[in-house]
């Protein structure tokens, strides 16, 4: 870095560590943007170790966005400082999102101690921005104290939400046969809580009961048994998922769970940084004769991945 870069970051850092909104926005759009000066972004902020992710994943149409709109009220009548990630999907043409979760939180728009930033996800699979937890990172460093990430709602491959969340809240709904598709999908295998969302409608006990027995079925993971909770987010009737999320919370901090949970995060951020890099180079290296041969079936792929590979 230049002394001109030099200076920008740290002001940028300092800013962000004070919690000011634009200059958090401004690291996260580094952090989107793949910016050259990340690492060195990165390496200036400071992990209190103390933030608390919560991942909301579920189908559309479950009440994501209404769910996480009401826990920020929750988390802020406690006097906490919440950071949300909403991750949109993308356009296949502009790559940008439609930031619709922003629209539905324009509630929290004026708090100063909520800070809302909607996340394209850029063909990235698993329900997720592949940046998501670099953004969680600048959060944290800005005094967030919970961070809810907010999934696309693909409804059956967000399971990346796991490896980054300390809590994995798994959002159902009566009569859209979302217990069946949970459960095909195998996305109660990652749900630290189930949660049966619009619970005034018809339905809505029969299905927290077939989710219980499903889950029963399953083996504990770490000890940990997932409980199934009901909610009418849109009336803020929503007291059992905070209860049992501060249950996670706690059940996280005793022993060593926080750690291991922090390990793992790391691990998944490592191999995430790792494999977005080597794609690039290996994508570099692509010898355009070895595509026309693959393509024109004259070389076998899994040769040309091997030729890859080696380096030759």
């Amino acid at each position: 870095m230049n002394d001109r870069e030099v200076t920008e970051v740290d002001d940028l850092v300092a800013r962000a560590r004070r919690g000011e909104p634009r200059a958090v926005a401004r690291l996260i759009s580094w952090v989107e943007d793949g910016s050259r000066l990340l690492p060195e972004v990165l390496a200036r902020l400071p992990s209190r170790g103390q933030v608390f992710v919560i991942g909301l994943t579920g189908s559309p149409g479950v009440g994501k966005s209404t769910m996480t709109s009401a826990l920020v009220s929750a988390y802020r009548a406690r006097h906490q400082r919440v950071g949300v990630l909403a991750v949109d999907p993308s356009s296949p043409f502009s790559g940008g999102a439609l930031l619709g979760d922003r629209i539905r939180m324009q509630d929290h728009a004026t708090d100063e101690g909520v800070f809302i930033r909607s996340m394209a996800s850029r063909g990235h699979l698993g329900g997720m921005a592949a940046s998501t937890p670099q953004a969680v990172r600048v959060l944290e460093a800005a005094g967030c104290d919970i961070v809810l990430i907010e999934t696309v709602g693909v409804g059956q491959s967000e399971v990346d939400v796991a490896a980054t969340a300390d809590a994995t809240v798994v959002i159902l709904a009566p009569g859209m046969g979302d217990g069946i598709q949970a459960a095909k999908a195998g996305i109660l295998e990652v749900a630290d809580i189930v949660c049966v969302n619009k619970a005034d409608r018809d339905g809505a006990e029969s299905t927290a009961r077939e989710i219980r027995q499903m889950l029963r079925l399953g083996a504990l993971r770490e000890g940990w048994s997932p409980p199934v909770v009901t909610s009418v987010a849109a009336k803020g009737d929503i007291h059992d998922l905070v209860d049992a999320l501060d249950l996670r919370h706690e059940w996280l901090s005793e022993a060593d769970h926080l750690r291991a949970r922090r390990r793992e995060r790391a691990t998944a951020e490592i191999l995430a940084l790792a494999q977005g890099r080597a794609r690039e180079r290996w994508k570099a290296r692509l010898d355009p004769e070895v595509i026309d041969g693959v393509a024109e079936g004259r070389v076998s792929p899994f040769d040309a991945a091997d030729g890859l590979l080696s380096g030759d």
